[in-house]
């Protein structure tokens, strides 16, 4: 066989041409379908692409797609027309009458000092002698209250010195008294004792009785062993009668 000599198809291709001729055929069919939908709806329409299922496995190029009709530009808005501006007020008309100012009210006149009262000497010289008379019974009543404060200061010293020298001389004797078993309660006797400077003692005498004739006489019994009495700490507190009360269970 020479070289040259065409080689012819089998059998069956005639069956594929005929396949190919119909697939071209619908192609074309649905697009043109699109393209005058398109246009009746008077927008674009996404492209539908269709597969058809061939009657052979070998594949089939496919036509090339219709582009789609352009979309109609919409018409450009209205332009806004400018506001106009407003116009400016006129002035407001001038008064025909000019406003007058007010006068200034006249300053008022500075008041006259008036003038002193005529003094009588006698007059003044009674006041004066009046307020001396008030100024020196101020200062007597200042110095009668401060001296009424010294001595009551003075007096609670003097009592409080005398309390202590007192308690010392019933403290010395107390410590003299034997009181009797037969004694009950807590009874007072009260004695006066006279005495000298140095404290030497020169009478006792019962000023009022415990109601205990023992317990008097154990009391005057612890006087007369404490001679001499105890002397005041300032000489000025020296008193030469002295009341001395007693009690078996006081320290007084």
């Amino acid at each position: 066989m020479s070289t040259d000599t065409p080689i012819r198809p089998p059998a069956n291709k005639a069956g594929k041409r005929i396949s190919i001729a119909l697939a071209i055929a619908v192609h074309l069919l649905l697009a043109a379908f699109l393209f005058y939908g398109v246009r009746w709806q008077t927008k674009a329409t996404d492209v539908v692409e269709v597969d058809l299922v061939r009657a052979t496995p070998e594949p089939v190029a496919a036509p090339a797609a219709v582009p789609p009709a352009p979309t109609p530009e919409p018409p450009p808005a209205p332009k806004a027309e400018p506001k106009p501006e407003p116009k400016p007020l006129p002035p407001p008309p001038k008064p025909d009458i000019a406003i007058k100012e007010k006068p200034k009210p006249p300053p008022k006149p500075e008041p006259k000092p008036e003038p002193k009262p005529r003094v009588d000497p006698f007059q003044d010289e009674l006041k004066r002698e009046t307020e001396r008379v008030a100024q020196r019974k101020q200062a007597d009543s200042a110095a009668q209250e401060f001296a009424q404060t010294q001595a009551a200061k003075a007096a609670a010293a003097r009592s409080k010195a005398m309390n202590a020298y007192v308690a010392s001389i019933v403290r010395k004797i107390r410590g003299n008294i034997v009181v009797p078993p037969e004694i009950k309660g807590n009874p007072e006797a009260i004695f006066d004792v006279t005495q000298l400077p140095s404290g030497e003692i020169v009478t006792v005498r019962l000023k009022r009785s415990s109601g205990h004739a023992a317990l008097d006489a154990a009391i005057e019994r612890a006087i007369l062993k404490s001679n001499p009495l105890p002397k005041p700490q300032q000489a000025e507190l020296f008193e030469r009668s002295l009341e001395l009360h007693f009690r078996p269970l006081s320290d007084d």
